[in-house]
């Protein structure tokens, strides 16, 4: 059920009148799904489903009691309150308590658009349509989802808290194999605005790169010079991101950890092609108005030219050591450049193209070590030309030294999430010295 901030604040007032805590949080979100599952040329199964959801929050002396619920009739309202505060009342004091928000102002976002016909499951069919038709064209086999979705989140607080915001989106992500099933490829895209969304260049992109009949080859392990497609310059850039905690840092326990105390906010750590920002009003990657707690977020960076600029502080931590809160980035920009994915293999004497990367873990948070898995579409390069499949490695590989030693990076695009709210943005990479630890000799 998608509800306006009208109705929103409505049903939260509702829920706060009925609060006899010594403060109240109420979080409520939902809306529309559509989804259009296909492969082998057809469409193999369809979904629209409407949700609402609320979370209530009582605080009583230093104490959280949360109950979520489905349903909005005042008795079932009432005694969701009343079974919040039973539980505040028998949890122990929590030591990290901070009281909830009050008013906030907010920046305006691009995350909604409020034509949504484009959001329906013909509008799918039709994305749908166009991958496949990529598919018979280049004789591969195409297998896919579409997705589509007109949400809204609203937070509320008994302190004067009121934050809404609407957003509306569409993903496509298609993987192909050849016909003889020994080889796939991989394209993905998302976007808030249905109509700019291009399914047949993601069609196309994921065909092309399982349309090879040559036989995959193994590599030994090693250190490679690779070409990250945006996909998976995103995947490491958010683990990176990810690390970036003041309170683990403060702490020592963090690559941003300074040697005798204190952070290294300031330095130069990365390559100066490097920044990692956010925004919620850029054209490719808009963060959102607010974070969970309701907290704004504001245009900053985050790393910029090399040199860590700031590091995410939540408000438990910000109360502690009397600093400002400063939210968590999920919509974030790695800035690019000017050389093309192409440029980058025409300059490459010997290395690989890959094209995205999953099951990636952190093993060692303190030094960025990171391990994970290549996955559809690895390519070896020789001599400036792609000469062959190459099939999937496992990589171990510390971020700082990678994200400092950059020889080539190219323009930012907004790039594909499986899940959570939206996708980053950002350029391909060309990095030496990459280290694949094993095989790992899937397709």
């Amino acid at each position: 059920m998608f509800l306006s901030a009208s109705e929103a604040k409505t049903l939260a007032e509702r829920i706060l009148s009925r609060s006899s805590a010594h403060a109240c949080v109420v979080r409520i979100d939902g809306g529309e799904d559509n989804s259009l599952r296909f492969a082998r040329g057809s469409a193999t199964t369809n979904l629209t489903a409407s949700q609402l959801r609320l979370r209530i929050s009582s605080h009583i002396g230093g104490r959280i009691g949360s109950v979520t619920t489905t349903r909005i009739d005042d008795d079932a309202l009432t005694a969701a309150v009343q079974r919040s505060e039973e539980l505040a009342a028998m949890l122990p004091i929590d030591p990290d308590y901070t009281p909830p928000l009050g008013p906030q102002t907010f920046e305006a976002t691009n995350r909604y658009e409020a034509q949504t016909s484009g959001l329906k499951l013909d509008s799918l069919a039709a994305q749908a349509r166009q991958a496949i038709d990529e598919s018979a064209r280049l004789e591969v086999e195409a297998f896919g989802c579409a997705n589509s979705a007109l949400r809204f989140e609203a937070l509320a607080t008994s302190a004067g808290l009121f934050a809404y915001e609407p957003r509306s989106e569409i993903d496509l992500s298609v993987t192909a194999r050849n016909r003889a099933d020994a080889w796939s490829g991989w394209a993905g895209a998302h976007d808030y605005r249905p109509a700019r969304l291009d399914a047949r260049n993601v069609g196309q992109r994921a065909c092309e790169k399982a349309a090879w009949s040559a036989e995959p080859i193994d590599l030994e392990p090693g250190l490679y010079t690779v070409i990250l497609e945006p996909e998976a310059t995103a995947e490491l850039a958010l683990w990176l991101l990810g690390a970036m905690d003041a309170r683990a840092a403060e702490e020592g326990r963090s690559y941003f950890s300074k040697p005798g105390g204190g952070t290294l906010i300031g330095e130069n750590l990365f390559d100066p092609k490097f920044t990692i920002r956010i925004d919620p009003n850029d054209k490719l990657a808009p963060e959102g108005a607010f974070d969970h707690e309701g907290l704004p977020h504001r245009k900053r960076a985050f790393i910029e030219g090399g040199v860590a600029r700031t590091l995410r502080r939540s408000r438990v931590w910000a109360q502690k050591t009397q600093a400002e809160p400063v939210p968590y980035g999920h919509n974030f920009i790695v800035d690019g450049g000017a050389t093309t994915r192409e440029e980058m293999i025409r300059s490459t004497k010997r290395g690989v193209l890959i094209t995205r990367l999953w099951y990636t873990n952190m093993v060692e948070p303190k030094s960025l070590l990171l391990t994970g898995l290549t996955r559809d579409g690895n390519f070896l390069v020789e001599n400036g030309r792609i000469v062959a499949p190459v099939r999937n490695m496992r990589f171990n590989q510390r971020l700082g030294a990678l994200f400092s030693r950059l020889t080539a990076i190219g323009p930012t695009e907004r790039t594909w999430r499986a899940a959570g709210d939206g996708a980053p943005a950002a350029p391909p990479i060309m990095v030496d010295a990459f280290n694949f630890s094993s095989r790992s000799s899937g397709i």
